[in-house]
């Protein structure tokens, strides 16, 4: 695979820890919401240390499509059909809030950063559509109901939301990254209590944020019973600039698709799939690219992997009841860069004693009686009682063969290995035996 956002930028270098420290507060994880929860809580002037297992950005940040919108494929209007006006308005401020703060972070970091509207779209509800513009400005944001999109295909109703925004993601974390107390090739083995072990050395802390994508600690929390994991397929490729979007779009649909803008460069994917699962993948994204822009030469092509929660709303506050001091960042549901941005928001206001006002909404604690629940442990039993000795080294479940990719990917959490069985993606914390 080959990624857009790693070529040609140089990234800080940061040590590796030597020997055991102390601190207030220890951050695990150095993607987009580690980072971000570091610089929150630098400027909040607490003391923080952050470790990350290999190199910032170079998980799933380096991944990611780089949108930062308000926007979701999660509908207000079915928000407040389920829970209500009043945590529909809780999410709709959270993300408008991230969006601010990556506008006023972007005013000092050299990042492409441009401000542009985001828009969903139906090609077969338009119904849907206009109920979802209608929610939303009931919720007191500007959005707009339309009935074209600048893309080859013909649709049935749309919603645009103004002011939004799309960046370089690297660029951003590099430079947000600078002056930041990071240790890189620092794997934490093990947490007991707030006390982190790794390889060079313990680390006592006061606090501890969990932001490894998805939570390691199966003790508390039940993250492996609350998400699963799915894979989205992204292609690049080179147009005319007269022919740029203006704009990102999604499509509102469980395998719609997505685009995007970067200089010359038209960047869109699809063909999600759960982690496992051997549907999708990048064969309907080639079809599409085939039919509507085939005399566009490919540029870059890669995969990446998204925490999907049981009701399509992050899990951001108190990693569990027997963990009062951990905190948890993790189920961003494709839409990682607000979500990290709310997480950096309430979890320094956690640990400085401040109340957000939209923190309930993404309350890890909250019910877990969801249809989704039952899935995920029907797909858990069924593959913990598969035949095969290609085990994930994370809960034992069988590993399926993902060809498109080479790899070896759990269907239960979403845990992947290398043909060698080297660990790619977490929750899983060693390596497997895949021979």
């Amino acid at each position: 695979m080959k990624y857009l956002w790693t070529d040609g930028v140089s990234k800080p270098a940061f040590e590796k820890l030597t020997g055991s420290i102390k601190t207030d507060v220890l951050i695990i994880g150095g993607g987009m919401a580690g980072i971000l929860c570091a610089k929150a809580l630098q400027d909040t002037g607490i003391d923080y240390v952050l470790v990350e297992g290999r190199e910032i950005g170079n998980g799933i940040t380096k991944g990611t499509t780089a949108v930062i919108t308000a926007q979701h494929d999660l509908l207000y209007s079915d928000l407040m059909d389920k829970y209500g006006k009043k945590k529909a308005k809780m999410y709709l401020d959270a993300n408008l809030s991230a969006v601010s703060r990556f506008k006023e972070h972007a005013k000092t970091i050299e990042c492409d950063f441009e401000i542009l509207p985001s828009v969903m779209y139906s090609v077969s509800d338009g119904e849907k559509m206009q109920k979802e513009a209608k929610a939303v400005k009931s919720l007191g944001f500007d959005a707009e109901y339309i009935t074209d999109v600048p893309l080859p295909v013909k649709i049935k109703g749309g919603v645009r939301y103004p002011d939004m925004a799309q960046f370089h993601p690297l660029r951003f974390l590099y430079g947000l990254a600078e002056g930041l107390n990071v240790f890189e090739n620092t794997y934490v083995t093990k947490l007991e209590g707030t006390t982190a072990f790794t390889h060079n050395g313990t680390i006592r802390a006061k606090k501890i944020i969990v932001a490894t994508h998805f939570p390691f600690i199966n003790k508390s929390g039940f993250y492996f019973v609350k998400m699963y994991q799915k894979r989205l397929f992204v292609l690049v490729v080179e147009r005319p600039a007269a022919e740029k979007l203006g704009c990102n779009l999604v499509e509102h649909s469980g395998e719609g698709m997505f685009f995007r803008d970067y200089g010359n460069l038209l960047i869109f994917g699809g063909g999600e799939r759960k982690t496992g699962k051997q549907k999708g993948g990048f064969l309907p994204v080639r079809q599409f690219a085939n039919t509507h822009y085939k005399n566009y030469p490919e540029r870059y092509f890669w995969a990446n992997q998204d925490c999907i929660t049981l009701d399509d709303i992050p899990y951001i506050g108190v990693y569990g009841r027997t963990l009062p001091n951990v905190y948890v960042a993790t189920g961003f549901n494709e839409w990682g860069m607000t979500s990290s941005m709310i997480a950096s928001i309430i979890l320094s206001n956690m640990i400085s004693g401040k109340r957000t006002a939209f923190e309930e909404v993404f309350n890890p604690s909250r019910s877990v009686l969801k249809p989704r629940l039952f899935s995920n442990l029907g797909s858990t039993v069924i593959n913990l009682a598969t035949p095969t000795p290609k085990r994930c080294a994370h809960l034992g479940c069988a590993l399926k063969q993902n060809h498109d990719e080479g790899t070896w990917d759990c269907p239960c959490h979403g845990s992947r290995f290398d043909k060698k069985g080297r660990i790619i993606d977490n929750p899983a914390m060693k390596d497997a035996k895949v021979k």
